[in-house]
């Protein structure tokens, strides 16, 4: 995963998700249309509306996604965690969404935890 912003705090992130096993790790299914944990060292606060651009895979296109983040996780993360957003898809984005859970058929009901607050 890689990330870059413009600008402090309304930037554009760009995702590019080159595995199965990063996409599963980060989606997080369990919030309302979906979302995506984003590493970055950018400073967010919860709240914040983040424009993203997804390239899932090896898919040519980018997924245009706007969101609002929803958690942080801070530089210097007790647990060694990694510093990043929680970013929760706006209700336009359900093809999004959908095509993340395409990618991810079959896995979303496994018994491996995906990415928890």
């Amino acid at each position: 995963m890689n990330d870059t912003a413009a600008g402090s705090r309304n930037g554009i992130l760009s995702l590019t998700i080159k595995d199965k096993a990063v996409l599963y790790s980060a989606y997080m299914p369990f919030l309302n249309h979906g979302g995506l944990f984003v590493p970055t060292n950018k400073s967010y606060s919860v709240g914040d509306e983040v424009f993203m651009l997804l390239t899932l895979m090896d898919e040519p296109e980018k997924i245009p996604i706007s969101g609002r983040v929803v958690w942080v996780t801070p530089r210097g993360a007790q647990g060694n965690r990694t510093a990043g957003i929680g970013v929760q898809f706006s209700e336009q984005d359900a093809a999004a969404n959908s095509k993340i859970e395409n990618h991810l058929a079959g896995s979303l009901n496994s018994d491996r935890p995906t990415h928890t607050m």
